[in-house]
């Protein structure tokens, strides 16, 4: 009688691979270079870290008490100014009395960001939704209607305007960035030149340039009488720069699909927008989904740089919340290590974003 094949049961890896210790030994002690490395940060930390402590909770006040603060000056962190000062960091020269309605306004928008980014709420609505948010993000903001009093936009600051900027700024950027990477690699020459003027012109200029132009330069080319909101042409400004640098991150991705399935789609009898929609596109910025993002949180931080048109975003705020008060002043560190913070925040959870979405683009690669 032949013998019965008899399997044998899996047995666990006699090393681990996954976790804490193996990660360690693969990113921190791989090699000699990397050990040496590791082990000299580790005893800068050790070195640093209660000192770092007693500065910023051992000897820390965090009552808003400016004698208190004077005391510990050098020894201690003054928390008290971020106590004392937040609402005016976060909210801007907006009246005090209605600081209800930024709240609001921000609350709702950031809401809404959290629902665009989780997939089981990609559904058509979701364009009617942002409609719907943003009308009531301006009419919180700016008033004017159901008894809200009116609020000029030069006294919109802090967080929310930080938010509104780079909100904007990137849903009006990503289309205009794709039909301008189409538009450079297009075979007909008006088109292709134009957009190849347009990127180069605008990456040949720093930010600040554009705001400025767009700020200062831009209404003297209006007609007597036509003026544009401050806030408009910030807008448009930093949309514009934002769309220059994204235009070559995707055209990097257009490059990269291979010739042969373009000329499988003109084979199938496609049409360009078909090619482009169905096939070339898809690809192409799933390829450059790190780079994109990059830009995205470029775009963000860029927001700071509103400041030198008289628009007091979370940065400028600072300045104006401190710069205002000559018992505060001195306490400029505490405070812009609480708008890092807050900046931190932000562009983390969005890298992270990123990555969720690169592993779900691998997923699907792996079906």
């Amino acid at each position: 009688m032949p013998d019965t094949y008899v399997p044998i049961a899996a047995r666990p890896s006699p090393v681990r691979t996954s976790g804490l210790a193996p990660w360690v030994r693969t990113n921190m002690f791989g090699d000699v270079r990397s050990s040496i490395t590791s082990l000299f940060l580790l005893a800068l930390v050790v070195y640093l870290l209660p000192k770092l402590y007693s500065w910023g909770l051992g000897n820390a006040v965090f009552s808003a008490n400016a004698e208190a603060c004077q005391s510990v000056r050098g020894i201690g962190a003054c928390w008290g100014v971020v106590t004392e000062k937040y609402r005016l960091i976060l909210l801007g020269r907006f009246p005090f009395d209605e600081h209800w309605r930024p709240v609001l306004a921000t609350s709702l928008m950031l809401a809404a960001l959290v629902v665009s980014c989780i997939r089981v709420f990609w559904k058509p609505w979701l364009a009617l939704m942002w409609v719907a948010v943003m009308a009531i993000f301006f009419i919180l903001m700016g008033g004017g209607v159901f008894g809200l009093s009116d609020v000029r936009t030069d006294l919109w600051g802090g967080l929310p305007l930080t938010v509104l900027l780079a909100t904007v700024s990137i849903f009006l950027a990503f289309p205009l960035s794709i039909a301008v990477a189409l538009g450079r690699r297009s075979h007909l020459p008006a088109i292709r030149s134009a957009c190849i003027v347009y990127i180069e012109l605008i990456r040949g200029v720093p930010l600040i340039s554009v705001l400025f132009m767009a700020s200062f330069m831009f209404p003297l080319f209006m007609p007597q009488g036509v003026t544009i909101d401050v806030l408009v042409r910030v807008v448009v400004g930093i949309t514009l720069f934002a769309a220059a640098y994204m235009a070559e991150i995707i055209r990097g991705g257009l490059q990269a699909i291979p010739k042969g399935q373009l000329e499988a789609a003109d084979t199938l009898g496609l049409s360009y927008w078909q090619t482009q929609r169905k096939i070339v596109l898809p690809q192409a910025l799933a390829m450059v989904v790190p780079s994109i993002m990059n830009n995205f949180i470029s775009i963000f931080k860029d927001t700071s740089l509103v400041t030198i048109v008289s628009m007091y975003e979370l940065t400028g705020a600072l300045s104006l919340a401190l710069n205002s008060d000559v018992n505060w002043r001195p306490f400029k560190i505490e405070a812009y290590l609480f708008i890092t913070l807050v900046y931190f925040i932000f562009c983390f959870a969005m890298s992270r974003y990123s990555l969720w979405v690169e592993k779900q683009l691998s997923a699907s690669k792996a079906r």
